[in-house]
């Protein structure tokens, strides 16, 4: 079965930090809730867990993630990530993402195109369930993303005290200290009870908003 998705997401940050994370594979795969890159084979090809948690129960999944292109000039992603369970379910997912300007200075608009294909027991909950739930899961995705992107804006300069005369006062820049690799946050089970609840709530909603 096959599921393609068209989406938009504003973000409250230029495209320059938003970029950061976008080219960073391992941030985007951060971005999916319970994704985590385990292993990196080679430039292009990485190795990865997702946590989903039912109820008590906490399953882990494992998949690979070819990084297809990256384009600066673009300011564009291409990946292909796919994986399956023991049960002998499958899922994959083509992904292509690129930052567009938004509508004020500062912003950002995230757009992706994904192409979803599961097989087995996944495929038997048909498209009626598995787009809205895809769609909420891309929610959290871009939620994700847009904190990630926020966090990586510059901050300002503190401005120069006035000197005796009036005058801006030159305050030589504080010594550099070498950066710190970003630690990754820490990787949260993917709530599949609370992701059905937000579709449940969505098809709730629509059910008694129609006339």
């Amino acid at each position: 079965m096959e599921v393609k998705l068209d989406k938009r997401y504003p973000v409250a940050a230029g495209i320059e930090p938003a970029w950061e994370v976008l080219c960073d594979i391992r941030a985007v795969a951060a971005c999916m809730p319970g994704a985590q890159i385990t292993e990196q084979i080679d430039d292009t090809h990485f190795k990865g867990t997702v946590k989903s948690k039912v109820g008590p129960a906490v399953m882990s999944f494992g998949g690979d993630i070819e990084l297809q292109g990256i384009s600066v000039a673009d300011r564009s992603l291409k990946m292909l990530g796919k994986g399956a369970d023991k049960a002998g379910s499958s899922a994959s997912m083509q992904l292509t993402a690129h930052l567009e300007p938004g509508d004020a200075p500062g912003h950002s608009v995230l757009v992706g195109q994904a192409t979803i294909i599961v097989s087995g027991k996944l495929a038997q909950f048909g498209s009626r369930l598995l787009v809205p739930v895809s769609d909420a899961m891309l929610a959290q995705f871009a939620d994700n993303f847009r904190a990630a992107a926020i966090a990586r804006i510059p901050v300002p300069a503190p401005a120069a005290p006035p000197s005796a005369d009036g005058a801006s006062a030159v305050v030589p820049p504080p010594p550099v200290a070498p950066s710190a690799p970003r630690a990754p946050a820490p990787v949260k089970e993917l709530n599949a009870l609370a992701l059905m609840w937000t579709v449940f709530k969505g098809w709730l909603a629509g059910l008694f908003g129609k006339k």
